[in-house]
């Protein structure tokens, strides 16, 4: 079994890898993104000695493999993970974000579909009918323009990953930007939209695993 904790590792979900959710061991752990902690591009693979040895010298190579800097910057970062409790702040401040996430929810029902995430990794799924013919995206542009940065995804979800030491006055102000955009923003690009515009595209298939996700 290997992890893939590229994103949702070190803290981003609320526990120190999302796999802890599952309470399970995988056999290998893949690790990058905050493991440099904005300072290095820093990528890493855990396993036991039984899988990892399995590779003998010689049978593998890499550029940066190795990299004592690099080595040296991870460890710093993860040892501010800890010091500073970086794990349990994400799952305080993701709860406060999730609150606030669903109030908005409650506030725009026609609009917000879903609220859904664990610790700071949370996704915002719209109603694709109610904003047609506006796309996350734009939304998102609009959240940038009030000082807020978040990622749309597959048109009809916006990803919130605010970083770990984030303030509950920082949530606050992030939420009332969500809240203006769909109240006064969204309006605005209504009207300036084509009434005949085409309608959504049919959803597509996940080219991984298949299954159709969004609508």
């Amino acid at each position: 079994m290997i992890a893939d904790e590229i994103q949702s590792g070190l803290g981003r979900a609320g526990k120190m890898l999302a796999c802890d959710w599952e309470d399970v061991r995988p056999d290998i752990v893949i690790l990058a993104k905050a493991l440099g902690g904005g300072i290095l591009p820093v990528s890493a693979v855990l396993a036991d000695k039984d899988v990892m040895l399995c590779i003998k010298p010689g049978q593998h190579g890499s550029t940066f493999g190795g990299n004592p800097l690099a080595s040296a910057v991870a460890i710093a970062s993860l040892d501010v993970i800890k010091e500073e409790r970086l794990v349990e702040r994400s799952a305080q401040m993701g709860e406060e974000l999730l609150n606030q996430l669903r109030k908005i929810q409650q506030k725009f029902p026609d609009h917000v579909k879903e609220v859904r995430g664990k610790g700071l990794f949370i996704g915002l799924e719209l109603n694709s009918k109610s904003l047609f013919p506006v796309s996350g995206f734009e939304l998102s542009e609009k959240l940038k323009d009030r000082g807020v940065l978040a990622k749309p995804t597959h048109d009809t979800i916006i990803r919130f990953t605010p970083p770990l030491c984030i303030s509950r006055d920082e949530i606050l102000e992030a939420s009332k930007a969500l809240s203006d955009v769909l109240e006064t923003d969204l309006p605005k690009l209504l009207k300036m939209k084509p009434k005949d515009a085409a309608p959504p595209a049919a959803p597509e298939a996940c080219d991984r695993c298949g299954r159709v996700l969004y609508s």
